[in-house]
């Protein structure tokens, strides 16, 4: 047989960013499922062999997939028909056997190796999918990351440890389709980058994996990397572009000949909207506009949050208004928790819940100065900023300096006052960091209430906001150096 060309479309972190957005002062459409649909099915009219694949986290994020807890997200993507695809850890938001339900829905294979139940060992999705393309056998593996167990919350569920547990499996499955002449492995994973970087760095040439196609970093690559010959490419995030690889696959060496990629813009330039798709999401978004085209309030200006690693204005106000709610010294909210990057100046009910999409109870602690310390430092250092890790936003009664090249927190005051280790301070923080506290926050649950136990100050993060909001109007915040970061 020789040769073959295919094209591999692929997306990875969609999270529910179901709608076109206006760019530019000629109004230019770009992003939105419609015209991603539109564009997926140019391409497979305009090749012959294509391939479209999905590197997880479909869900969350968007009023749509919230308000139909991912129902009305997997109804959408039935319509788009993706060949593969892998979880990632927004899937299972909604709990584990929601997560069945919605599999059950989906008209596309889902493949995960390493979701597993602990005491019998059995994996809860196909571990992999093999696929004949025009006489060519491709193999699809999908490997998800441990934080599935902060969302899952489960003792009874597990994942592989780490990424060296994770590449004895990949090796068992390669090795399982050796027989059938695979002339492509293409691992489907949702570790993030650098994670996807360490994986190909361990996997053996023999296994035969050709590509990793990632998401969870939401990374943006000019071209894909090689490591021990395994090309590694991800799509960043959202639907404003798509992932296309353009390959030659040879079936005497089973491996890719010539291969050519890019990130296709997805705008009005490039395809036209799928008219039908369009109208099924309309029929969601409408259904929400009636149920949430309320007004709240007006700020006096827009309030943005371009960036999870950083101080942004969004997060300023919301960090005040939980402070304000607990009434603690330092009010802790996470950079991933807000979701839209601008909000106002009008502000709905729909873009509220659009913007903070995680809610659940805001609790109050006290911890001494020195674990107060700790946590600043841990979350301000350059590998939490690096590894996709949310910088915390906080209230405005904190200041704190983090050096970057002496590695270390210079200063910490609140309310003008440096924190000394021997004294308490309270905190507010909301009840999911404090479950994977050890993560957010360098500390066990165990040394977070040393002084006593977490006291629940509202069940809703959510309702506290609306209700501020709604009684506030004309509100405004800056970014005002609450946390500063020294390169030098």
């Amino acid at each position: 047989m020789g040769t073959n060309k295919f094209v591999i479309l692929h997306s990875n972190d969609m999270h529910g960013d179901f709608l076109a957005e206006m760019q530019g002062a000629e109004g230019n459409l770009i992003g939105g499922l419609a015209l991603l649909s539109g564009y997926v099915s140019k391409v497979r009219q305009e090749e012959e062999n294509v391939l479209y694949l999905i590197a997880g986290d479909m869900l969350q994020g968007s009023l749509i997939d919230a308000e139909f807890r991912g129902v009305s997200t997997i109804e959408i993507m039935n319509c788009l028909a993706p060949d593969v695809v892998t979880l990632g850890n927004h899937e299972l938001d909604y709990g584990l056997s929601h997560l069945l339900f919605l599999e059950k829905m989906a008209n596309f294979p889902i493949v995960n190796a390493n979701l597993y139940i602990k005491k019998y060992h059995k994996r809860l999705m196909r571990p992999c999918l093999t696929l004949n393309v025009d006489g060519f056998s491709f193999l699809f593996i999908g490997i998800i990351t441990e934080d599935t167990l902060d969302t899952l919350k489960s003792d009874e569920i597990g994942t592989f440890v780490d990424v060296e547990d994770a590449v004895p499996a990949v090796g068992r499955m390669c090795n399982a389709y050796r027989h059938q002449d695979i002339d492509l492995t293409i691992l489907l994973t949702h570790i993030g980058f650098e994670q996807d970087r360490k994986l190909a760095a361990m996997l053996d040439p023999e296994w035969g994996v050709d590509i990793i196609i990632g998401g969870h970093s939401h990374t943006i690559l000019e071209q894909p990397i090689a490591v021990n010959d395994v090309l590694i490419t991800q799509a960043n995030v959202g639907t404003d572009q798509i992932g296309r690889f353009d390959i030659v696959v040879d079936d005497k060496t089973n491996a890719v000949r010539e291969w050519n990629w890019h990130l296709v813009p997805i705008s009005a330039d490039q395809a036209e909207p799928d008219a039908e798709l369009q109208k099924f999401i309309d029929s969601f978004k409408e259904e929400l506009d009636q149920k949430y085209h309320t007004i709240v309030c007006r700020f006096a200006h827009c309030l943005t949050h371009p960036r999870r690693d950083q101080e942004t204005a969004l997060g300023n106000l919301v960090a005040d208004i939980l402070a304000q709610r607990a009434g603690v010294d330092v009010a802790f909210v996470g950079g991933g928790s807000i979701r839209r990057q601008k909000l106002g100046p009008l502000v709905t009910l729909g873009d509220l819940r659009e913007t903070l999409p995680f809610d659940g109870a805001l609790l109050k602690l006290s911890i001494t100065g020195a674990q107060l310390r700790r946590i600043f430092a841990r979350f301000m250092c350059p590998e939490n900023r690096r590894a996709h890790e949310s910088v915390f936003h906080v209230n405005g009664n904190v200041r704190a300096v983090y050096h970057d090249a002496q590695g270390k927190l210079e200063s910490l005051a609140v309310c003008k006052q440096p924190v000394r280790d021997d004294e308490c301070y309270s905190i507010g923080a909301m009840e999911f960091h404090y479950s994977i506290s050890d993560k957010a926050f360098g500390l066990s649950n165990k040394e977070l209430t040393v002084l006593g136990a977490p006291e629940v100050i509202c069940t809703s993060c959510l309702d506290v906001l609306e209700e501020y909001l709604i009684r506030h109007q004309n509100l405004a915040r800056q970014v005002e150096g609450r946390l500063v970061f020294k390169a030098a």
